[in-house]
């Protein structure tokens, strides 16, 4: 049989060359069939065999036409061949071979072929399923994109399809394709979890928090054991607790600059008014000397002097007098009353936000008690709260500390010792891990308390 196609080959090789032969559609749909059959059986006679059977099928349609200029019968067959109708295998031919020059690393060629194939099969999934395939071997994104697209459209259900265009799109920075990529997969495939995961990491990645934290609280709500969706909750609360903590402390610093800075320029300025009557009651001391010593050249050097000082201060207390005034004009821009109502709503929601972020943080660790991520996390947390609860006492001055420095302190040690014990149960689950050098950070912490005496206290 491989001899008989090789001699079927080699004839229709030489018909074509004749010009005779070569105008007659007959010589054209021999060929054309010689090829498809060497395309399905015999492909190590020509791995190129189904593009040629392809043409020749075309051919016979533009040499086939009767002189009412309508098609002729083979004309018609070769028709219905090239729109892949039933009972005829064109179509699989080009995947054939498409499949094979994939399987030898010709990327470019089976991506030719497997476009051929949709040309003529423009419905089915397959050869838009191996195009997208082959044009990400050889990092042809968007066409790739676009067979993928076109396996969508004609129906197709498979999740990692989804999922790969999403990718696609994700890469080119296009987050709203992605996720009503993703979403339309999980039409297809409900239950498919890596879809469901992907959403929340392109969510993540693209600062839609809020969004990300709903899908996950909902597969959370259908898997309440899988410890990979608590931790990557409680990473989003721990997120956006963190967020949320910046926001609190820049309206804080915002608030007490209003206030601060003016009552600062107003004592400069009252220091400056005193040390220009300082320098007024000097000069005429000064005067008075000079006029009952009017040939001292010390007195008028010292005069010389105040006099000098005097007019710096006087400058000082013009420039000093417009601050002031800017001072109180920004002041009185800034909404007092709207500031401290959204402080008073941010720190209640970033109580809610802990209280969330800890308890998946523990269900987590109920789940699996041995969760690096988990364990790590929830120290990170505890260690960050310290940090911040630290903040209040560096900001203290001296009569501030007296009088309730200690007893901040006592908290504040007592939120370091709470992370501890999470750092140390990540580390003997990983030795090697960044959890190791956290919790000789935090030692070093913890005994610098203790040297202070401070007594941990934890709430």
């Amino acid at each position: 049989m491989l001899d008989q196609a090789r001699k079927d080959k080699e004839k229709s090789d030489k018909s074509i060359e004749d010009a005779k032969s070569s105008a007659k559609a007959a010589t054209w749909m021999d060929r054309a069939k010689t090829y498809e059959n060497i395309a399905l059986q015999f492909t190590q006679l020509d791995s190129n065999a189904a593009q040629t059977a392809y043409e020749a099928y075309k051919k016979v349609v533009e040499l086939d036409v009767t002189k009412k200029g309508e098609a002729g019968r083979s004309a018609k067959e070769a028709q219905k061949i090239l729109a892949a109708e039933e009972g005829t295998n064109l179509y699989n031919a080009f995947v054939k071979q498409g499949a094979e020059m994939y399987q030898n690393k010709n990327m470019n060629g089976a991506l030719k072929m497997f476009q051929t194939a949709q040309e003529i099969n423009p419905k089915d999934t397959l050869s838009a399923l191996y195009g997208g395939i082959a044009a990400q071997q050889i990092d042809k994104k968007e066409e790739a994109a676009a067979q993928f697209e076109k396996y969508v459209a004609n129906g197709g259900k498979d999740p990692s399809v989804f999922y790969g265009l999403a990718q696609l799109y994700r890469t080119n920075n296009n987050t709203d394709k992605a996720i009503s990529t993703l979403n339309k997969g999980l039409e297809r495939s409900p239950d498919n979890k890596d879809l469901k995961a992907e959403i929340v990491n392109i969510l993540l990645a693209s600062g839609k928090e809020d969004e990300a934290i709903n899908q996950l609280k909902e597969l959370v709500a259908k898997e309440p054991n899988n410890v990979q969706n608590l931790v990557n909750l409680a990473i989003l609360y721990d997120n956006s607790n963190i967020k949320l903590t910046n926001q609190i402390r820049e309206a804080e610093e915002k608030l007490g600059a209003t206030t601060s800075k003016g009552a600062g320029l107003q004592k400069q300025l009252e220091d400056e008014k005193g040390k220009m009557e300082v320098f007024d009651s000097e000069i005429k001391r000064l005067s008075a000397r000079i006029k009952a010593q009017p040939k001292n050249a010390d007195l008028k050097r010292q005069l010389d002097q105040v006099t000098q000082s005097r007019n710096e201060a006087k400058q000082a207390i013009a420039k000093l007098e417009t601050d002031v005034k800017s001072a109180s004009d920004a002041s009185a821009n800034v909404d007092k009353s709207k500031l401290e109502t959204d402080l008073t709503d941010m720190k209640a929601k970033q109580k809610s936000l802990r209280d969330m972020a800890t308890s998946a943080y523990v269900k987590a660790l109920e789940v699996d008690p041995s969760n690096y991520d988990a364990l790590f996390n929830l120290g990170v947390f505890y260690f960050n709260e310290a940090v911040e609860m630290k903040r209040e006492v560096d900001n203290m001055n001296m009569q501030e500390y007296q009088q309730r420095g200690k007893a901040v302190e006592s908290k504040v040690c007592g939120q370091f010792k709470k992370a501890q014990p999470y750092f140390q149960k990540a580390v003997q689950v990983n030795a090697e891990s960044e959890a190791k050098d956290t919790l000789e950070t935090l030692n070093n912490i913890l005994a610098q308390f203790e040297g202070k005496q401070v007594q941990c206290v934890t709430e």
